[in-house]
């Protein structure tokens, strides 16, 4: 499905719902939804995105779900969920404000604590940072819970984290996984 700039701009702001396994193991959390991802109503959307190649590649959808909409029936039969800490979808992330990443915590936090998840993977560790205030916080497993559950800061997908590769995305959707008990 191809948008021009202007039809993709007209969704900015727009909001997209959580994909929410009633028996949720591992809550992938992004920074916010992308341009695409609000016209097409599903998470990391953009063509070009490796969130979904890094799945696969981890075991934790099948290689034939090579779409987020092919990929969500396999996340929902796996406990696997999608949200993001700031609701609102923009073009970039940097538009967003750190006011924003705060007041997106109280919602997750809340969805977190209804839905009780093992495993929590924030996917940026800068909005993670900035939610939390950890300002030294480091890839991987982190000291603080919520809900209950583990928190992961594993590395965003976006091709602009030009350092990370789908393996070594999937080496660390990997680790949070298993933790989760998905694969």
């Amino acid at each position: 499905m191809a948008f021009t700039r202007a039809e993709l701009e007209s969704f900015a702001g727009r909001t997209i719902p959580d994909l929410l396994p009633d028996d949720l193991r591992l809550l992938f959390v992004g920074i916010n939804p992308g341009l695409v991802s609000a016209a097409t109503g599903m998470h990391f959307a953009r063509p070009g995105n490796r969130f979904y190649p890094a799945l696969r590649l981890a075991g934790i959808i099948p290689d034939e779900a090579v779409t987020p909409e092919l990929a969500a029936p396999a996340l929902i039969e796996r406990g696997v969920g999608i949200t993001n800490i700031v609701a609102r979808a923009s073009a970039r992330a940097d538009e967003l404000d750190d006011v924003e990443l705060l007041d997106g915590r109280v919602r997750l936090e809340a969805l977190i604590e209804s839905r009780r998840p093992r495993v929590v993977a924030f996917a940026g560790i800068t909005s993670y940072r900035i939610a939390y205030g950890e300002k030294k916080a480091a890839p991987g497993l982190q000291e603080r819970t919520l809900g209950g559950a583990q928190v992961w800061v594993v590395p965003n997908p976006s091709g602009l984290n030009a350092h990370e590769t789908v393996t070594s995305l999937a080496d660390a959707y990997r680790a949070a996984a298993a933790a989760a008990g998905v694969v």
